[in-house]
């Protein structure tokens, strides 16, 4: 059975074998998801972002337009879509096959009686 010392020494291998490669991955310094950050601790502000003094509004980022008049449109279309949509469902067709038949058998039953 291996000794513990084994295990420390392939544990302490590895972790400095994952660590190096988080640090030079992109060549673009340490990865921001493994740091500390740069704040202390939490503002309590959504996103970190503090809100604007009282009287001013937020400035609109250029993303934020085109992303809303988007969305907006995106929801019209699907909505007026889906409900003129016909409906193709197997019940429907089978109604409809239903009542077809209803009518040719109550027009051959007159037929009948007319005889």
């Amino acid at each position: 059975m291996p000794s513990a010392k084994t295990f420390a020494t392939a544990a302490g291998s590895l972790r400095a074998r994952l660590s190096s490669g988080l640090r030079t991955r992109g060549g673009h310094g340490p990865n921001p998801f493994t740091t500390a950050g740069h704040q202390d601790r939490p503002n309590g502000y959504l996103f970190n972002r503090v809100p604007p003094p009282t009287g001013q509004s937020r400035k609109w980022e250029d993303w934020e337009l085109p992303c809303y008049v988007t969305s907006f449109f995106t929801i019209v279309i699907l909505g007026v879509g889906l409900n003129a949509k016909p409906d193709l469902t197997l019940e429907t067709w089978a109604h409809q096959e239903a009542l077809k038949r209803l009518e040719l058998e109550s027009a051959q039953i007159q037929s009948v009686d007319a005889e």
